[in-house]
């Protein structure tokens, strides 16, 4: 990993760059997949499917008969696990559930709020070398607490025409309607305009490679909601001479093993720490299943050195991270000055893995610096609150004569007579 010792303000822009693309690289790529999609629907998916992922589909569609031979081949440990997991996620999620707010905001004025569900949802969840069927708990189980009538899962299918049984399993024990075998760009397309088999949604949620992302971003040209840019994983560990080195480099290595486009990041006041943790991220990726993948990561990854604790968070708000680890002796400093983050994970014994798969919170979460402004998913992104009013005749006459007024003076007549009309049948 390259070492960064007290960079300058001036660079950080720079040294804090995500390996990825920007949508400017992709859009054509991705324009021209929606296009075809739009106009020839599962032909055309059929034809991406067979360019994207070498496999011809008679069905994209799961059946119930690959749903129960999936429930075979998963083992009781497993299911168990994925048990627990569904558990500690529902309980953290139905605890975001908010009653209704009302206020009579003067005399003869109530207005209220309420939530209501997206009716229609999708659903994407990347296949592939890592089959991440832990996403469907992540999104499923608040969708269903929202109350969505329909749910829509797309994932791509393996050179067999399949999709892991962990993730069929998953999906139906969470309850998803319909599973879709599509995946990358054609999936996107196919829940944003709908096909003769894909449903079209409202919203679509899941993270994605950098395709995907780009993808979900352009779907809301065409009128679709998504969930946020969710594309390579990344983490920043920040770590002072009270974190266990080699929990920290495997924090690091969790996170570059999702893909080379992944990053990595360590902050330190200690270089004692960064020397550390470069030796232990060396001896551990050497037995990895996936050491070319996290090579791959880290190439894109870095050691940073600070000198004080302000200058670190700084930092690290700068950058926004998907994931932020805190080890350190203050670490109130960093809990209480954190603005920009996706999930926070505090202490030597609360690894990321733990928020990825069975704490309760949710891993979808923002990367690419949009931490800044997006939350990472929660109850609320399968809801929309709506507003209601009420005014009563005593209410009309408390406020008419201020709309009338602010609408005369905006120059809009007619929005004046809507409330000179009822003043004046209440004389």
């Amino acid at each position: 990993m390259k070492k960064i010792y007290n960079p300058n303000r001036n660079s950080w822009s720079e040294i804090l760059k995500r390996p990825t693309q920007t949508v400017a690289d992709i859009e054509d790529i991705v324009l021209q997949v929606f296009d075809e999609i739009k106009k020839e629907g599962d032909q055309a998916v059929d034809r991406y499917t067979q360019k994207f992922d070498q496999v011809s589909l008679d069905n994209i569609l799961v059946s119930s008969e690959e749903i129960e031979q999936a429930k075979e081949l998963i083992s009781q440990e497993l299911k168990d696990a994925i048990q627990l997991a569904k558990s500690n996620i529902t309980v953290f999620h139905a605890a975001q559930k908010t009653n209704k707010i009302s206020v009579d905001t003067n005399v003869g004025i109530e207005c209220w709020q309420e939530k209501r569900p997206i009716q229609k949802v999708g659903l994407y969840i990347p296949g592939g070398t890592a089959p991440l069927f832990s996403t469907i708990l992540m999104l499923t189980i608040p969708a269903n607490l929202a109350g969505c009538e329909e749910i829509v899962l797309c994932s791509p299918p393996n050179r067999e025409g399949k999709i892991h049984p962990a993730i069929l399993y998953t999906a139906d024990l969470c309850g998803v309607t319909k599973i879709c075998k599509i995946g990358g760009i054609q999936a996107i397309a196919g829940m944003t305009f709908g096909t003769e088999t894909i449903p079209q949604v409202y919203k679509i949620f899941g993270p994605g490679n950098q395709f995907v992302t780009v993808a979900k971003q352009l779907a809301t040209k065409f009128g679709v909601a998504i969930d946020m840019p969710a594309g390579p994983s990344e983490l920043l560990v920040v770590a002072d001479d009270t974190a266990n080195a080699s929990f920290v480099a495997s924090d690091l290595l969790s996170q570059a093993e999702h893909g080379k486009d992944s990053q990595v990041i360590l902050v330190s006041t200690s270089k004692t720490m960064i020397d550390q943790v470069e030796e232990e991220i060396i001896k551990q990726v050497n037995v990895l299943p996936r050491k070319e993948i996290a090579e791959g990561a880290i190439a894109n990854s870095k050691l940073i050195y600070v000198e004080s604790n302000m200058e670190a968070i700084e930092l690290i708000n700068e950058y926004g991270p998907e994931h932020f680890i805190v080890c350190v002796e203050d670490e109130d400093f960093y809990i209480d000055k954190i603005v920009n983050a996706g999930s926070v994970f505090i202490g030597n014994y609360t690894p990321e893995s733990a928020g990825d798969y069975a704490s309760g919170t949710n891993h979808t979460l923002p990367t690419n610096g949009y931490a800044k402004q997006y939350s990472g998913v929660n109850l609320d992104s399968f809801m929309k609150s709506m507003t209601f009013q009420k005014i009563s005749e005593k209410g009309i006459q408390t406020i008419g004569n201020a709309i009338e007024l602010m609408a005369e003076a905006e120059g809009l007549q007619a929005h004046k007579n809507a409330v000179t009309l009822r003043l004046e049948s209440l004389k």
